[in-house]
């Protein structure tokens, strides 16, 4: 499998204050945005996030797709989803990388994560 830099991914993480789960002090929503800057047409087809957070140390997830899809995006195209993820700590972090399919070759290649914060905003002050 090859990475590659022509899959722009974006994360923009929010604090969710009035949402509440059992054991997590906070509650997030980010916001993923992908963009083919490719010239191949691809097909996300799974995830895999590495979670860091205070009392459950780093976990993994990761399945197939996203969101219970598994997007195909032409070149140019982009394509944006919404999840979620608690905390049990005054923060956490998150990054990955996502496993797509050149449709026309059948390559697999990977587009990294970058790291970024799952913090409420009161923190940063």
């Amino acid at each position: 499998m090859k990475r590659t830099d022509k899959i722009r991914i974006t994360a923009t993480p929010k604090h969710v204050p009035d949402q509440a789960l059992r054991g997590a002090k906070y509650v997030f929503t980010y916001t993923i945005t992908i963009t083919n800057n490719s010239p191949e047409t691809v097909q996300l087809m799974r995830r895999h996030w590495y979670i860091k957070d205070g009392v459950f140390g780093e976990r993994e997830v990761e399945g197939e797709g996203v969101i219970g899809q598994q997007p195909t995006l032409e070149p140019g195209e982009t394509f944006e989803y919404q999840s979620w993820c608690p905390v049990s700590q005054d923060y956490g972090s998150m990054r990955g990388y996502f496993t797509f399919t050149e449709l026309r070759t059948s390559k697999m290649i990977r587009a990294e994560i970058d790291t970024f914060l799952l913090m409420p905003e009161e923190a940063l002050n």
